[in-house]
Formats: C-alpha cells, structure tokens, sequence
C-alpha cells in the first residue's frame, strides 16, 4: 500500500516542485491580456473561472485513457505505475502546459498552427490534416466506448448509445464553450474524482492486497515486450498528444496566464492520479496478471472497470461509478469534435461567431466520422494508440525549439521528446500495423532514427541567437 502513497506523493511533490520550475522556464506574464479577453467572441473565447477551466481541462484530456490504459498496462505489473508518474511529471504535464501557453502567447492557436511557427510551413500543412485525422478517431473512440460500457448494464444495444452521443456531440459542438461544456463537466469531474477515490478506499476496507505480484520484471501472459508497447497503451495516463489539441481550447478561456500552471501542468498530474488508481485497482483486484488477461480477452477494459466497481461498490454503487467512468470518453468525444472543427475552422480562416459558419465546418465533418465510425473499433483504437504518441513526439519538439529560440533551457522538452521518438520509431517498425520487424532490429533502428533526429536538432538550432532571430554561418 505504501508504494501507492509515495507514487501519489511523487506527483503532487512533481507539481509543486517541477511543475514550478517549468513556468518560471516559460515566464508567464501576469499583466498581459490573454486571448480570452482580447478576441473575446461569446463562442470559443470566453472567459471562466480559474477553477472551471480545470475540471473542464480534466474532463477534455482524460477521456478513457487513464482508466482503459493502465488497465491494459497493469498486464506488464508494477513497472506501469514507474512510467505513469515520471511520465506525467517530465513529459505529458511539460507537454500540455506548453501546448496550452504557447496558444495563449499566439492568440488562442490550435495546435497545428503552433507547430507550424516553429518547424516550418511543410509541418504546419501535415499536422493539420494529422491532427483533424487524430481527433476524428477520438471522437469516433470516445463514441464506441462509452456505448459499450452502458449496453453491458442496460438493456438498450450499443447502436443506440452511439446514435445517441453522435446527436450530443454535434450539439455540444456548435454551441458556445460555457453552455454545456463550461457548466456540466466541472460537476462530472468532481464526480469522477469522487468514485475513483471510493473505488480505492473500498479496496482497502475489504482487505485487497496491494500488488500481489510486485515486481519491476516484465509479467504479460501474452509475452509482450514492455519496450515500446507500455508506452504506447498508457498514453493519457501519462503522456498524450491528444491533449495538446484540447489544451488551446481551454487557452481561449483563461483570464490570467500565470493560472497556465494550474490548468495545463496540474490537470495532468491529477490525471496521472487517475491513472494510478486504475493501474492499482486492476493490479489489486486480480490474484495475477493471468486472471486480468482472461476477463479483457472476454469483456475488454469496459467490463473490468464493471467488474471491480459493482464488486467493491456493490450493484447501486458499482453502476454509479461506470456511469461516472462513462463521463470520461463523452467529455473528451464532444471537445474532440470541437476541437477538429476549431482547427479546420483556423487554417481556413472562417469566422465561427456565425452559427451558419460552424455548421458548414461541423455537418460535413461528423459525416465524415460517422462514416469511419463503421470499420473495424479495435483497428481505429491501434491506429489511434500510434497517432496520438506521433503527435506527442511532435509537439515536444515543437517546444524544444520554441525555448531553445528564446534561449531558455530547451533540455525540459527535449530529454522526453527523444525518448517519445524512440517508442514511437521502435513500435511502428515492430507493430503488426507497422513493418512487423523483431523488437531488437525495431529498438536499434528507433535508437538510430532517435540520434538522427536529435542531431538535426542540434545543427538546425545553431543557427539561432539569444533574441531567437535566424542568423546566415
């Protein structure tokens, strides 16, 4: 049990002590005005208390990542809850605080668009049609998920809980921020917090031992390798690039940028807090890893998550805490969507004060999704597991050069953007989805890309001065 609390103390520790450390390393300026108020619009820039905008911020990034994730990752053991607090603390908190500053100090920009201004036009051309294509899966992801959670418990079949969410999702979509995002989410994340806090508390209460097989080696029944595949299946647990399109969005409702510490760098630690208490409860609950293996390969995470809450909580209680785990995905489904429309909506500089002008961005592409919505789910979520850790890696090196330009210490980015191209690199070349190579050709040849890459960085940069202009060698 100890183990947990000093994993728990890690990241609040982190948020204090690291977390501190890279805003002075940003610099925010407390007297200047933030997009919220300068290009305030009643739609997309808003602004709302401090306090709001992190629960929604929460809400945004977590979908069910840090729930279905270290549940899948509890497969390796123990080694998943090292990854999840230094991953949170150096790497996704890091990666989302700067995704959501560097969209304030740039008018409220999607993310592409951020991109773009530090590694050139060709990139901000890719991570457009990169990321559309990213957050189309995620909403399409955040539609089957929770679908299949509420069939298992209702009597109702899966189709319609997705026609029912796609009918939300356009709503929530068109409307402005603050009338169903800005007021329900703050209530489904205090809910969230609360059932995962009395998922662990009922643990302990009836006796569970913590960890039954404690040990850092590598205890997948199915014998997969740890290295790249943990790092890619816990992804918003600790660190995702699907939150650096979700972190602009709550950059348009910030009043203050020195709150950006408390929004960005602290929603993903209470995250990773999630994450732990999943990755806990799944290596608790079960006897071994066999036991967790056998019940995914039957219900998938959906019916652990079912079965460890109606367990712990008994029937009343263990419906209410699926209910509040089905928030999760739907939070981050509808703001998916949002933020898809928010980034087409940029590049092609359409005005979205207009309701006319949202629905001309929001029909077509909810067709699109609700087309792709007909393929295989399980190959959309491998898809998605790859696609979300690329534009991770992307978005670090993104803040690598923006702070190497203005002379600041670029190391805070780069250390986690070189491991992230090393997963990244090493799991396309071994994945069945990528070229199927053997996972010591595919970690050697993800070593090599790793080293080329950073070296490219290195003689790209030389260029800059102290004020950040170009200079010609």
């Amino acid at each position: 049990m100890y183990i947990f609390f000093l994993a728990i103390l890690a990241l609040v520790l982190g948020y204090y002590i690291y977390g501190t450390f890279v805003d002075r390393v940003f610099g925010p300026k407390s007297d200047k005005e933030t997009p919220a108020i300068t290009k305030h619009d009643g739609i997309d820039f808003i602004v709302m208390p401090t306090w709001k905008v992190f629960l929604v911020q929460l809400l945004n990034i977590a979908g069910v990542g840090p729930i279905f994730g270290p549940i899948l990752g509890a497969l390796y053991g123990p080694s998943a809850l090292i990854w999840i607090v230094i991953g949170s603390i150096f790497g996704g908190a890091v990666h989302d605080y700067f995704s959501g500053m560097l969209s304030i100090r740039d008018g409220g920009s999607s993310i592409p668009e951020i991109i773009g201004s530090n590694l050139g036009k060709t990139m901000k051309i890719i991570m457009r049609g990169f990321s559309v294509v990213l957050l189309l899966l995620v909403g399409i992801v955040f539609v089957s998920a929770p679908a299949q959670m509420l069939s298992n418990i209702t009597d109702w079949g899966m189709p319609i809980y997705v026609g029912i969410f796609f009918v939300y999702y356009f709503i929530a979509t068109i409307l402005p921020v603050d009338k169903i995002i800005g007021k329900i989410y703050p209530v489904f994340g205090v809910a969230l917090v609360f059932m995962a806090i009395a998922l662990m508390v009922m643990l302990v209460v009836k006796g569970y031992e913590f960890y039954p097989q404690l040990t850092i080696d590598n205890i997948n029944p199915q014998g997969l390798p740890m290295w790249p595949l943990m790092f890619i299946t816990i992804a918003c647990g600790a660190i995702s690039g699907f939150h650096a399109t979700q972190s602009p969005m709550m950059a348009r409702t910030i009043n203050n940028e020195k709150n950006g510490r408390a929004v960005f760098y602290g929603s993903m630690i209470m995250e990773g807090v999630i994450a732990l208490i999943w990755a806990t409860l799944a290596m608790s609950f079960f006897h071994n890893s066999e036991e967790l293996n056998e019940l995914l390969s039957t219900a998938g995470p959906a019916g652990v998550v079912n079965k460890i809450s109606t367990t712990l909580l008994g029937p009343i209680g263990g419906v209410l805490a699926v209910v509040s785990v089905v928030f999760l995905p739907v939070s981050s489904g509808d703001t998916a969507f949002r933020s898809a429309r928010l980034i087409i909506a940029d590049f092609m500089k359409v005005d979205q004060k207009s309701t006319a002008k949202r629905l001309l961005i929001a029909i077509p592409l909810f067709i699109v999704g609700f087309i792709v919505s007909k393929t295989d789910f399980g190959m959309i979520w491998r898809y998605f597991g790859w696609a979300n850790q690329t534009l991770a890696m992307t978005v670090l090196w993104t803040i690598a050069v923006y702070l190497r330009k203005q002379n600041k210490l670029h190391w805070i980015a780069t250390i986690p953007a070189l491991f992230m191209t090393a997963v990244v690199i090493s799991f396309m070349f071994y994945s069945e989805i990528g070229f199927g190579l053997s996972i010591e050709i595919s970690t050697i040849v993800g070593v090599v890309g790793t080293l080329a890459i950073f070296i490219l960085f290195l003689f790209k940069m030389k260029k800059y001065k102290k004020d950040g202009q170009q200079v010609i060698k």
